[in-house]
């Protein structure tokens, strides 16, 4: 059912999103908080997780080609100026899906995982505006070598949950002329939520047959329901990734969400399903593990990179410049679970060397752990086989 703009529910779970916050991460005090279950929580809501079990997987689905295997490739000069050094990006994925593949050609190595003929969506996180999210920079070299590799440009688009947010981060035609640049909450020229009928954009952009569904209920207030598109028990997977892209090429960036990382898997589960805000608080890590289950992320994400050049280790997953920090890294893998046990490890190690924590926390690590028993990846760091490349 949609949802008038006159009639929207007052009562909230969340009772305001600040006007300031749009080009931030939604609610990091609450997903700080609560992540990966480090607080005891006070009762586990039902899931439909059963549900990802009826679907049989494909040559595709996670942990993908490479279970276990994960590539950093480490530049001490890849930012330049406070910015990417576009040529040294180029080198580092270059020789990041070298590295991964074992192939000496990179047109090979891209087409292991793409071929012309796939429609390819590159997930992308701008949630903390244009100073701690995914580089352009990063996703140009990217587009650059899958041009190269003989996918047709008309192929690619660029996406994630807020089209706007990704406006305000560099993402706009104008840098990244002919890709399809498309989110699933979206405005209008006018800057508004509502077509002229008072629905929400996002309701079309939603997949009602896709969805996750969890015993805890989302109720927003006016200024909110924009950000969620819809209330109730159902979060819906988007269009984007059910009807329009037969392959996903995941770009997150390297930052912490309270004592955890929010990598690859955050980055799937919550910018894909409408109606998070409900998930954040007791489902935090369950969410993060199981919308990565179903088959519209688990058949098609076929590779990760993450943006680890720039980054943080305290203060997110928003956007707090004290705790920004060049990792001058990028992390390589098809396996969603061995890539972000990696960063964790990353982060986990640079927050002990800041004083923060004198060691790791385990249950920081729950929504691994949750993966890896659902067979989307490796969460054991003794049986991930790391390769680290030294550049420069």
């Amino acid at each position: 059912m949609a949802h008038s703009k006159k009639n929207v529910a007052r009562r909230t779970f969340f009772k305001t999103l600040a006007a300031g916050g749009m080009g931030t991460a939604f609610l990091p005090h609450i997903a700080a908080e609560s992540a990966s279950g480090v607080q005891e929580p006070e009762g586990k809501p039902k899931t439909n997780i059963e549900d990802s079990r009826k679907y049989p997987r494909n040559e595709w689905s996670m942990p993908g080609r490479y279970p276990g295997e994960v590539v950093r490739i480490n530049h001490e000069h890849c930012i330049k100026e406070n910015a990417p050094d576009p040529e040294v990006v180029y080198k580092m994925v270059h020789d990041g899906m070298l590295a991964l593949t074992g192939q000496k050609n990179i047109k090979k190595a891209w087409r292991e995982f793409v071929s012309p003929k796939d429609r390819i969506g590159l997930k992308i996180n701008p949630v903390a505006g244009k100073s701690l999210s995914t580089s352009p920079e990063i996703v140009q070299v990217v587009i650059d070598q899958l041009i190269e590799s003989g996918i047709p440009k008309s192929n690619l688009l660029i996406w994630d949950r807020r089209e706007f947010q990704m406006h305000e981060t560099g993402f706009t035609s104008e840098h990244f002329p002919d890709i399809k640049i498309i989110g699933t909450e979206q405005k209008d020229e006018n800057g508004s939520f509502y077509n002229q009928d008072g629905m929400l954009y996002g309701e079309e952009m939603i997949d009602k047959d896709w969805y996750y569904w969890a015993d805890v209920e989302g109720e927003y207030d006016e200024y909110t329901m924009p950000m969620m598109v819809n209330g109730g028990t159902h979060s819906y997977f988007s269009k984007i990734c059910t009807q329009m892209v037969d392959k996903i090429i995941n770009i997150p960036i390297l930052k912490n969400a309270g004592p955890t990382v929010t990598l690859c898997l955050k980055n799937l589960a919550y910018g894909t399903v409408s109606n998070t805000g409900r998930l954040h608080k007791n489902l935090w890590a369950e969410t993060t593990a199981e919308v990565n289950a179903f088959p519209p992320l688990r058949d098609k994400v076929v590779l990760n990179i993450v943006d680890g050049m720039k980054g943080c280790y305290n203060g997110g997953p928003g956007a707090n410049p004290q705790f920004f920090v060049n990792y001058n890294t990028m992390l390589f893998g098809t396996d969603p679970v061995a890539v972000d046990r990696v960063g964790h490890d990353i982060v986990v190690k640079m927050r002990i060397e800041k004083g923060l924590v004198k060691e790791d926390n385990a249950r920081a690590r729950t929504f691994l752990d949750l993966a890896a028993k659902l067979e989307l990846g490796e969460a054991d760091l003794e049986k991930i086989n790391l390769k680290e490349v030294n550049l420069g």
